[in-house]
């Protein structure tokens, strides 16, 4: 198997062949460093390297597989953290230039659960600041460009994990959504990114251990390779008192199901309470289309949303203060408006704020609950816009429709955040420019299984997701290099 080919071959089948010795991890990773080395420096999207680690590492998996010894579900395969998440002798950066020179002494949770299923750190992705927004680009750095179109965002806040993914630079990835910060980067880049059910995969350390915003999560670049990679981070740990009891194991098992008769609901435009730009629309409603010709029962309908504006920005704002308030104290010349603006919303919050967003959310839970009895899966898009101008710190507007702050234009994301439900960024298709679109699966609560197979259905009767951009091939994508 020659080198390209090799970095674009599917997780698992790459976790198939190393076992069986097929291939050596040594020769897995240093195909994957190398196309880091060519297509990197035109995307930016993998922004601490551990090559020397890395080889190291690989040179010990092959010789724990000879041995005979017993060797993890992501033996030797390569893998990078996000740059929110803590890696124990490893820069990590949050993207912010406080903490430009940092480096662990212990690793993330989710670090942790990848290293001890065999997978191989290549090095950290690229985020916003603090992760803050869903546009990666941060001081330290600089901006993570869009493979399809170097011109373009590649979305965040997981968005260094989406382009290298689409790059082939790695087969799997970690990251993190609090407002669609694993569901829009996976739009953006063409890839599967899963924001899985709270306390799915459990998290540590954590400031707020019983908060249920932000998760933590797998993005590959198929349903199943997503699937594998859910497999060994889901499960409880005495550490996350949120963790679910099911044990990754769960998520092992084939995913392919005859899904004729599924109840589908779709909404174009979450039922009219978001405006999304026609190019996209027009995508998201091709895509549901598929769902009919599988045989699948599709409704246009929607849940109703309301209050889930309100309850996700005060939560939010309340866990940006709490996350980073001693932060502004010490370092607010040195952080972006953006994130000043966020983290003082936060400061004016009262008991009563927070009592209210707890209330409506409560209400919220309730009305999708009771929707899902009557389907099995909402489909909607991920993003309401394709991937913007690199250069802007958010769209100035969708559809018409200007956007306030940095977060408004990501509330097709956010709305489906506070109902607690899985969800699911595939590929679906691109606009007339060659931008990618994604399809977002929501399923019931806790029903990540449900919302996988539904994606992995669609995705074998597309294959948009294996559309690759131009610039893996040695050229460079629409828009030139930086």
């Amino acid at each position: 198997m020659n080198p390209a080919d090799l970095c674009f071959t599917t997780a698992t089948e790459l976790a198939a062949a190393l076992r069986r010795r097929e291939l050596s991890a040594r020769e897995v990773v240093t195909a994957h460093l190398e196309r880091v080395d060519r297509v990197d420096p035109s995307v930016n999207a993998i922004v601490t390297l551990v090559a020397d680690r890395a080889l190291q590492e690989a040179a010990e998996a092959d010789e724990r597989l000879a041995s005979g010894a017993e060797v993890g579900p992501l033996h030797g395969l390569p893998v990078a953290h996000k740059d929110l998440h803590d890696t124990a002798g490893i820069r990590t950066t949050y993207g912010s230039p406080v903490f430009a020179d940092h480096v662990p002494a212990r690793d993330h949770l989710v670090v942790e659960r990848l290293k001890g299923a065999g997978a191989i750190t290549l090095g950290k992705t690229n985020v916003p600041e603090l992760g803050m927004g869903s546009h990666t680009v941060n001081p330290v750095f600089g901006a993570t460009r869009n493979p399809y179109d170097l011109s373009r965002s590649a979305g965040g806040s997981s968005g260094g994990a989406g382009a290298a993914l689409a790059c082939g630079m790695v087969p799997i990835a970690d990251g993190s959504d609090t407002g669609g910060s694993l569901r829009n980067p996976a739009s953006f880049n063409n890839v599967v990114g899963l924001r899985p059910s709270p306390g799915r995969v459990p998290s540590w350390p954590d400031k707020a251990p019983w908060g249920q915003l932000s998760v933590k999560g797998p993005m590959a670049r198929t349903v199943r390779d997503v699937a594998l990679t859910l497999s060994v981070l889901a499960g409880p740990d005495p550490r996350s008192p949120l963790a679910l009891d099911t044990p990754g194991s769960a998520f092992a098992g084939p995913l392919d199901s005859d899904i004729r008769g599924l109840r589908v609901a779709w909404s174009p435009d979450l039922g009219g309470s978001v405006p999304v730009d026609p190019e996209v629309r027009d995508v998201v409603r091709g895509a549901v289309e598929v769902f009919g010709a599988l045989g699948c029962e599709v409704e246009e309908v929607c849940p109703d949303l309301s209050g889930a504006d309100e309850a996700f920005l005060i939560q939010r704002a309340w866990q940006m203060e709490l996350a980073y308030g001693t932060l502004l104290d010490e370092h607010r010349a040195r952080m972006a408006p953006d994130v000043v603006w966020n983290i003082e919303e936060g400061r004016k919050l009262t008991g009563p704020d927070l009592g209210r967003a707890q209330v409506l959310q409560a209400a919220l839970f309730h009305r999708v609950r009771e929707f899902f009895e009557s389907y099995d899966v909402l489909l909607l898009p991920v993003s309401q816009v394709a991937p913007f101008d690199v250069g802007l710190s958010y769209p100035a507007s969708v559809d018409g429709t200007g956007m306030e702050t940095y977060l408004d234009w990501m509330r097709s994301a956010y709305l489906i955040t506070m109902t607690g439900c899985p969800a699911l960024s595939v590929p679906a298709g691109f606009t007339p420019a060659g931008l990618p679109v994604g399809l977002q699966v929501v399923g019931p609560h806790r029903g990540d299984a449900a919302v996988l197979r539904a994606g992995h259905a669609f995705e074998q009767a597309t294959r948009v997701g294996e559309r690759r951009p131009e610039v893996v091939a040695g050229g460079t994508a629409e828009g030139g290099r930086p």
